[in-house]
Protein backbone atom coordinates (compact mmCIF):
# COMPACT_ATOMS: atom_id res chain seq x y z
CA UNK A 1 0.00 0.00 0.00
CA UNK A 2 2.78 2.34 0.69
CA UNK A 3 3.78 2.26 -3.11
CA UNK A 4 -0.26 3.97 -3.56
CA UNK A 5 -0.39 6.05 -0.70
CA UNK A 6 2.63 7.94 -2.61
CA UNK A 7 0.90 7.76 -5.99
CA UNK A 8 -1.98 8.98 -4.91
CA UNK A 9 -0.23 12.08 -3.10
CA UNK A 10 1.34 12.46 -6.44
CA UNK A 11 -1.86 12.63 -8.06
CA UNK A 12 -3.50 14.77 -5.70
CA UNK A 13 -0.85 17.57 -5.36
CA UNK A 14 -0.53 17.62 -9.35
CA UNK A 15 -4.50 18.30 -9.43
CA UNK A 16 -5.14 15.39 -11.10
CA UNK A 17 -7.31 13.50 -8.61
CA UNK A 18 -9.57 16.53 -7.44
CA UNK A 19 -8.54 19.85 -5.56
CA UNK A 20 -5.94 22.41 -7.00
CA UNK A 21 -2.68 21.62 -7.93
CA UNK A 22 0.33 22.62 -5.63
CA UNK A 23 4.01 21.72 -4.69
CA UNK A 24 5.01 18.70 -2.54
CA UNK A 25 5.82 19.84 0.99
CA UNK A 26 9.46 19.47 2.03
CA UNK A 27 8.18 17.64 4.93
CA UNK A 28 5.98 15.27 2.75
CA UNK A 29 9.22 14.25 0.65
CA UNK A 30 10.63 13.53 3.88
CA UNK A 31 8.14 11.26 5.36
CA UNK A 32 7.51 9.41 1.53
CA UNK A 33 11.89 8.51 2.13
CA UNK A 34 10.93 7.36 5.35
CA UNK A 35 7.70 5.80 4.22
CA UNK A 36 9.23 3.66 1.43
CA UNK A 37 13.02 3.12 2.31
CA UNK A 38 12.22 2.44 5.89
CA UNK A 39 8.52 1.06 5.74
CA UNK A 40 7.86 3.88 8.25
CA UNK A 41 4.27 3.55 9.34
CA UNK A 42 3.73 7.04 11.10
CA UNK A 43 4.83 8.62 7.76
CA UNK A 44 2.33 6.62 5.87
CA UNK A 45 -0.23 7.67 8.65
CA UNK A 46 0.56 11.41 7.38
CA UNK A 47 0.85 10.54 3.95
CA UNK A 48 -2.29 9.00 3.96
CA UNK A 49 -4.21 11.91 5.51
CA UNK A 50 -2.36 14.38 2.96
CA UNK A 51 -3.06 12.02 -0.25
CA UNK A 52 -6.86 12.35 1.00
CA UNK A 53 -7.24 9.10 2.88
CA UNK A 54 -9.68 6.50 1.87
CA UNK A 55 -11.30 9.12 -0.57
CA UNK A 56 -8.27 10.15 -2.27
CA UNK A 57 -6.34 6.73 -2.44
CA UNK A 58 -9.75 5.40 -4.05
CA UNK A 59 -9.77 8.55 -6.98
CA UNK A 60 -5.83 7.65 -7.53
CA UNK A 61 -7.17 3.92 -8.05
CA UNK A 62 -9.39 4.61 -10.70
CA UNK A 63 -6.95 6.77 -12.77
CA UNK A 64 -4.81 3.84 -12.12
CA UNK A 65 -7.21 1.22 -13.90
CA UNK A 66 -7.13 -0.21 -9.98
CA UNK A 67 -10.39 -2.08 -10.48
CA UNK A 68 -10.44 -4.60 -7.54
CA UNK A 69 -8.49 -2.62 -4.98
CA UNK A 70 -11.00 -1.18 -1.77
CA UNK A 71 -8.96 1.09 0.37
CA UNK A 72 -9.73 0.78 4.15
CA UNK A 73 -12.50 3.10 5.28
CA UNK A 74 -11.47 3.62 8.72
CA UNK A 75 -8.31 4.72 8.16
CA UNK A 76 -6.01 1.52 8.91
CA UNK A 77 -4.37 1.77 5.30
CA UNK A 78 -3.48 -1.94 5.96
CA UNK A 79 -6.59 -3.39 5.56
CA UNK A 80 -6.93 -2.37 1.79
CA UNK A 81 -7.88 -5.28 -0.03
CA UNK A 82 -6.04 -5.67 -3.31
CA UNK A 83 -4.65 -8.07 -6.16
CA UNK A 84 -2.05 -9.38 -7.61
CA UNK A 85 -3.17 -7.81 -11.18
CA UNK A 86 -4.04 -4.10 -9.56
CA UNK A 87 -0.05 -4.21 -8.12
CA UNK A 88 0.74 -4.45 -11.74
CA UNK A 89 -1.09 -2.26 -12.98
CA UNK A 90 0.05 0.34 -10.17
CA UNK A 91 3.89 -1.05 -10.94
CA UNK A 92 3.04 -0.46 -14.92
CA UNK A 93 1.85 3.07 -14.26
CA UNK A 94 5.12 4.10 -11.72
CA UNK A 95 7.35 2.39 -15.17
CA UNK A 96 5.13 4.41 -17.23
CA UNK A 97 4.16 1.38 -19.11
CA UNK A 98 1.23 0.45 -20.57
CA UNK A 99 -2.87 2.00 -20.72
CA UNK A 100 -2.09 4.35 -17.67
CA UNK A 101 1.50 5.01 -18.69
CA UNK A 102 0.55 8.91 -18.47
CA UNK A 103 -0.97 8.70 -15.61
CA UNK A 104 1.94 9.97 -13.57
CA UNK A 105 4.87 12.76 -14.70
CA UNK A 106 8.05 11.42 -15.70
CA UNK A 107 9.61 12.93 -12.93
CA UNK A 108 7.15 11.59 -10.75
CA UNK A 109 7.36 8.27 -11.61
CA UNK A 110 11.45 8.67 -11.59
CA UNK A 111 11.37 9.58 -7.84
CA UNK A 112 8.91 6.86 -6.78
CA UNK A 113 11.68 4.76 -8.63
CA UNK A 114 14.54 5.90 -7.07
CA UNK A 115 13.05 5.52 -3.62
CA UNK A 116 12.11 1.83 -4.30
CA UNK A 117 15.76 1.45 -5.40
CA UNK A 118 17.12 2.70 -2.13
CA UNK A 119 15.02 0.51 0.10
CA UNK A 120 17.32 -0.68 3.40
CA UNK A 121 18.46 -4.09 2.84
CA UNK A 122 17.13 -6.06 5.91
CA UNK A 123 13.45 -5.04 3.71
CA UNK A 124 14.88 -6.38 0.28
CA UNK A 125 13.45 -9.19 0.29
CA UNK A 126 10.60 -10.43 -1.90
CA UNK A 127 10.64 -10.54 -5.45
CA UNK A 128 14.13 -9.38 -5.85
CA UNK A 129 15.06 -13.06 -4.96
CA UNK A 130 13.45 -13.83 -8.58
CA UNK A 131 16.80 -11.45 -10.05
CA UNK A 132 18.31 -14.95 -10.67
CA UNK A 133 18.15 -18.48 -9.83
CA UNK A 134 19.95 -18.29 -6.91
CA UNK A 135 18.23 -15.74 -4.98
CA UNK A 136 19.86 -12.70 -4.29
CA UNK A 137 20.13 -9.71 -6.14
CA UNK A 138 23.15 -9.52 -8.69
CA UNK A 139 26.29 -7.35 -7.64
CA UNK A 140 25.85 -3.32 -8.73
CA UNK A 141 22.06 -4.04 -9.99
CA UNK A 142 19.68 -3.71 -6.99
CA UNK A 143 16.01 -3.86 -8.02
CA UNK A 144 12.90 -1.68 -7.39
CA UNK A 145 10.92 -2.97 -4.09
CA UNK A 146 8.23 -2.47 -1.82
CA UNK A 147 7.19 -4.79 0.53
CA UNK A 148 4.11 -5.14 3.16
CA UNK A 149 3.67 -7.59 6.08
CA UNK A 150 1.32 -7.51 8.81
CA UNK A 151 0.44 -10.79 11.30
CA UNK A 152 -3.47 -10.84 11.61
CA UNK A 153 -4.90 -9.77 14.90
CA UNK A 154 -7.27 -12.61 14.66
CA UNK A 155 -5.43 -15.21 13.37
CA UNK A 156 -1.83 -14.34 14.37
CA UNK A 157 -1.58 -15.56 10.94
CA UNK A 158 0.96 -13.77 8.51
CA UNK A 159 -0.05 -11.70 5.29
CA UNK A 160 3.20 -10.91 2.94
CA UNK A 161 3.29 -9.08 0.00
CA UNK A 162 6.02 -7.66 -2.43
CA UNK A 163 5.89 -6.16 -5.38
CA UNK A 164 8.99 -4.72 -7.84
CA UNK A 165 10.98 -4.74 -10.85
CA UNK A 166 13.93 -7.01 -10.89
CA UNK A 167 16.26 -7.57 -13.85
CA UNK A 168 16.73 -11.58 -14.92
CA UNK A 169 18.23 -13.35 -17.26
CA UNK A 170 18.81 -10.02 -19.19
CA UNK A 171 16.25 -8.03 -19.27
CA UNK A 172 13.93 -6.54 -16.33
CA UNK A 173 10.33 -7.80 -14.83
CA UNK A 174 7.91 -6.17 -12.76
CA UNK A 175 6.46 -9.12 -10.52
CA UNK A 176 3.65 -8.34 -7.74
CA UNK A 177 3.02 -11.28 -5.06
CA UNK A 178 0.35 -11.09 -2.55
CA UNK A 179 0.73 -14.06 0.26
CA UNK A 180 -1.30 -15.07 3.80
CA UNK A 181 -2.08 -17.42 5.95
CA UNK A 182 1.56 -18.14 7.02
CA UNK A 183 2.43 -18.82 10.59
CA UNK A 184 5.59 -17.20 10.75
CA UNK A 185 6.86 -13.93 9.06
CA UNK A 186 9.70 -16.29 7.30
CA UNK A 187 7.09 -18.73 6.09
CA UNK A 188 5.70 -16.08 4.07
CA UNK A 189 8.74 -14.64 2.92
CA UNK A 190 10.04 -17.85 1.38
CA UNK A 191 6.80 -18.53 -0.32
CA UNK A 192 6.54 -15.41 -1.76
CA UNK A 193 10.00 -16.08 -3.03
CA UNK A 194 8.94 -19.10 -4.08
CA UNK A 195 6.18 -17.82 -6.37
CA UNK A 196 8.60 -14.80 -7.71
CA UNK A 197 10.77 -17.30 -9.10
CA UNK A 198 7.75 -19.47 -10.44
CA UNK A 199 5.94 -16.44 -12.20
CA UNK A 200 9.60 -15.48 -14.09
CA UNK A 201 10.35 -18.80 -14.87
CA UNK A 202 6.67 -19.23 -16.67
CA UNK A 203 7.44 -16.16 -19.02
CA UNK A 204 11.13 -16.99 -19.47
CA UNK A 205 9.83 -20.39 -20.76
CA UNK A 206 8.04 -20.21 -24.41
CA UNK A 207 6.09 -23.46 -24.08
CA UNK A 208 4.68 -21.85 -20.91
CA UNK A 209 4.15 -18.38 -22.83
CA UNK A 210 4.35 -17.90 -26.20
CA UNK A 211 3.92 -13.92 -26.72
CA UNK A 212 4.75 -12.90 -22.82
CA UNK A 213 3.88 -9.35 -24.40
CA UNK A 214 0.24 -10.16 -24.21
CA UNK A 215 -0.57 -12.63 -21.34
CA UNK A 216 1.06 -11.81 -17.66
CA UNK A 217 2.25 -14.85 -15.75
CA UNK A 218 0.39 -16.47 -12.84
CA UNK A 219 1.99 -18.74 -9.80
CA UNK A 220 -0.57 -19.76 -7.46
CA UNK A 221 -0.35 -21.59 -4.24
CA UNK A 222 -1.62 -21.96 -0.94
CA UNK A 223 -2.47 -18.13 0.04
CA UNK A 224 -0.27 -16.88 -2.84
CA UNK A 225 -1.04 -14.73 -5.77
CA UNK A 226 2.05 -13.62 -8.10
CA UNK A 227 1.91 -12.04 -11.79
CA UNK A 228 4.74 -11.16 -13.70
CA UNK A 229 5.23 -9.42 -16.88
CA UNK A 230 8.19 -8.18 -18.67
CA UNK A 231 9.40 -4.54 -18.54
CA UNK A 232 10.68 -3.95 -21.38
Amino acid sequence: MKVHILVALLLRVRGASGGPARELTAREREWAAAMVVRSDNEAANALWRAAGGAEGVAAAGRLLGLSRTRPARDGRWGLTTTTAADQLALLCAVQGRGPRADVLAPADRRWVRELMRAVVPSQRWGVTAAADESGPEPAGAPGEVKNGWLPRTATGLWVINSVGRVTAAGRPWLLAVLSDGHASAQEGIAAVERAARAAVRALKDPRETPDPHQTPSRATGPGNAAEAEPAG
